[in-house]
């Protein structure tokens, strides 16, 4: 018989310190995933003088901030939220694809978790319904996710 240890997370964040790093690009939709990643910390046990927010000028710059919060140790998490939304040139293609590999490149490099909650819509509508209403709230889903990941490399 084969034995499987299951590691999961606890989803409690109580001692944890956590940095948003936000975009000011599309304030009005940031601003409702910043609401929803510090109201999931908060239920789970965060303390509000544990969670940093730091503010970009939008969704490139992400990834160097992150990497300095994440080396600077004063994170055991990040929370990345953004909306980056299509317009008529390629523009949200290149913005979307390196801020994407750069989150992403950052977690491997340091070994921090980041929660993504970079909304990549066709339409501002597509934005709305992911901050919030009908389509959930992106930023609670990157905090939530964050944190497990957070809770698991702390078991292994």
């Amino acid at each position: 018989m084969l034995h499987v240890k299951t590691i999961e997370g606890q989803m409690q964040a109580q001692d944890q310190k956590f940095t948003i790093i936000a975009s000011r690009f599309n304030d009005f939709i940031v601003d409702r995933l910043i609401g929803g990643a510090v109201d999931y910390l908060l239920r789970h046990g965060a303390v509000r003088e544990n969670i940093t927010l730091i503010r970009v000028p939008g969704a490139f710059e992400m990834p160097l901030v992150a990497q300095k919060v994440a080396r600077s140790g004063k994170a055991d998490a990040i929370i990345c939220v953004g909306a980056v939304i299509r317009g008529a040139t390629p523009h949200f293609d290149y913005v979307c694809s390196e801020a994407t590999k750069g989150i992403a490149h950052v977690s491997m490099d340091t070994g921090v978790p980041i929660g993504f909650g970079l909304l990549t819509t066709d339409t501002l509508e597509q934005s709305i319904e992911r901050a919030g209403s009908k389509g959930g709230n992106k930023g609670v889903e990157a905090a939530a996710a964050a944190l497990e990941t957070l809770r698991v490399l702390q078991q292994i």
